[in-house]
């Protein structure tokens, strides 16, 4: 695979995106945005994820379609500071829709963003799509992940929005289109992320993975790699199988290709996925085949119906302009272009700390700039561990975070920040670098562990940090859903904690309880190795899991670890 730095590849790939199409897209803080202007009174509606995905999702971008994209790093959620500045560069007064896949990181930083929109006077919403039905039963359609459907969802909110409807339908008929879409994939070949030396995951000589997702998860079985023919007829049941039951027997239908699957591969099997669907009494309305939403250089394919009725048929046949995708009279070139104003950079001041505060803050600099090394050191057997049941952006995620976080606390330190207000910066630079859920997770834990350790104490005691980490954890579980046993680093993060307070009952030094601590938080991220995932992205696989310890509990055991020097 092709790049500069791995850590900069979404960086390097909007820049030349961006100058590949200038009359459609231009980049905005946090994502790319149209480059005309949109019409006087239109709700703005916006997408996000992380990329590896083109042309889902920033290059669907255009008259009647999407707005802007928030566009995060490979297959990681963008940040909450993203999504606002997308949000804000596109919003002009009637209403902003964030539409996104059902993943635990872009549901939290696309609520919390919204909600700051809200508080600020916005008429902003948010939807996730939950298409996958490999992903979890029809009685827990909640639980499902965002898949190939994605894009027909998509393009109901985006021709909706376009035709300008009211707010509630415009919500109406994303919801109606969701649940009405079905997509079923089959993968061949992992994809591998840029800068790994192997893909995410393997697929053993003869076989198939069944039901992967589009994040270079596994997926949820294996099975004998089969003809084209007989992919197909396996594609058309699974996504026939739960028909609404109002079916009008009209569908709109994707059969796309995952990254590697060349046009004439899925050329072959659509010429028996269109005879199945036809034999079956569907009519096909504009039908695709080809690559609308990939996973790198995934080799896979996946089938993709839109159950429809008369007005979801109106907005699958309408015109849309983008770069990537044209149905209809071309505009979006001619309109006229929009002027988005530089935002400004906030300069941060810090009160004067406590002389004991000023000395903890030192050290939280150096413990910083250690857990960033362990990490980067790590980031390989990180990335192979998430790979196992989930999506393996893990290693990539935690290295940008954590060095982020140490650019940050020593930026602060250097204009006099204290102990609190160091913890307070590194976090919101991990959360809004790193993004993903883990990115959001420990920006708001440090965030919280800074507001209880503050900048004037004059004794900072062991109880003090063991409060400080139990804030930390308690902001996790009130944010992420999880909680102790779902196999998350909270599994590690709540034992250290409780550690601390034994030992700080116990009256012990912080050196010599955090040793301690250190020992149990290496101990239970071990012992995750025999629980099975409950939430995120690696739940659809839980049982390839048992046996390997969780990447998030894993990365949290060495960042604790590190925190003391050698």
């Amino acid at each position: 695979m092709l790049f500069n730095d791995p850590k900069n590849f979404r960086e390097d790939m909007l820049h030349g995106y961006v100058a590949a199409y200038p009359d459609y897209v231009v980049e905005v803080p946090g994502g790319v945005a149209r480059a005309t202007k949109m019409p006087e009174g239109k709700i703005a509606v916006i997408n996000g994820g992380g990329s590896g995905h083109y042309p889902a999702f920033c290059g669907i971008i255009g008259d009647g379609f999407m707005d802007a994209t928030v566009v995060g790093n490979v297959f990681t959620s963008p940040s909450t500071d993203d999504v606002l500045g997308v949000a804000r560069s596109v919003e002009q007064g009637s209403g902003l829709f964030i539409v996104g896949g059902n993943y635990a990181g872009d549901k939290m930083n696309f609520n919390m963003a919204r909600d700051t929109l809200i508080e600020e006077g916005v008429d902003a919403r948010s939807f996730y799509i939950t298409d996958d039905v490999a992903s979890a039963a029809p009685e827990e359609v909640e639980k499902r992940r965002g898949n190939v459907g994605t894009f027909m969802v998509f393009k109901a909110a985006g021709a909706a929005a376009a035709a300008g409807v009211s707010f509630d339908d415009l919500v109406r008929i994303t919801t109606k289109a969701n649940d009405r879409t079905r997509t079923m994939s089959m993968g061949f070949r992992g994809c591998t992320l840029p800068g790994a030396g192997e893909p995410l995951f393997h697929v053993p000589s003869g076989k198939m993975e069944v039901g992967q997702g589009i994040h270079g998860e596994p997926g949820v079985g294996e099975d004998n790699l089969k003809s084209a023919a007989e992919v197909a007829q396996i594609l058309v049941e699974r996504v026939l199988a739960e028909a609404p039951a109002d079916d009008t027997k009209r569908i709109a239908v994707i059969l796309d290709g995952l990254g590697s699957t060349k046009y004439e591969e899925l050329f072959v099997v659509w010429g028996t996925v269109y005879q199945l669907l036809e034999e079956r009494g569907y009519t096909l309305v504009e039908p695709l085949v080809g690559e609308y939403v990939t996973s790198l250089d995934m080799e896979g394919i996946a089938l993709s119906v839109e159950y429809l009725d008369d007005e979801l048929e109106t907005y699958w046949s309408a015109p849309a302009d983008t770069a990537s995708f044209r149905k209809g009279a071309s505009s979006m070139a001619a309109g006229e272009r929009k002027v988005y104003a530089e935002q400004s950079e906030v300069v941060e001041t810090f009160e004067l700390g406590s002389e004991a505060s000023n000395v903890v803050a030192d050290y939280l600099v150096d413990a910083f700039s250690r857990m960033a090394d362990v990490i980067a050191g790590a980031e390989s057997e990180l990335a192979k561990i998430d790979g196992i049941a989930g999506d393996g952006d893990h290693g990539r995620g935690m290295v940008k975070g954590s060095s982020f976080a140490y650019e940050a606390a020593k930026t602060a330190r250097s204009k006099g920040a204290a102990a609190g207000s160091v913890l307070k910066e590194a976090g919101k630079a991990w959360a809004a670098k790193a993004g993903g859920t883990s990115g959001v997770l420990w920006g708001s834990a440090l965030q919280a562990a800074g507001a209880v350790i503050g900048d004037t104490a004059d004794e900072y005691t062991t109880k003090m940090v063991a409060d400080a980490v139990r804030a930390a954890y308690e902001k996790m579980l009130s944010l992420g859903g999880a909680k102790r046993g779902d196999k998350t680093m909270l599994d590690v993060l709540i034992p250290f904690g409780e550690s601390l307070a034994i030992s700080a009952n116990k009256g012990m030094d912080i050196k010599d309880a955090w040793t301690i601590a250190s020992t149990v938080a290496d101990e239970s991220a071990r012992a995750t190795a025999n629980l099975v995932p409950k939430v995120g992205r690696a739940r659809p696989a839980a049982e390839r899991s048992l046996g390997t310890p969780d990447a998030g509990a894993t990365s949290m055991a060495l960042c604790i670890k590190s925190v003391l020097p050698e």
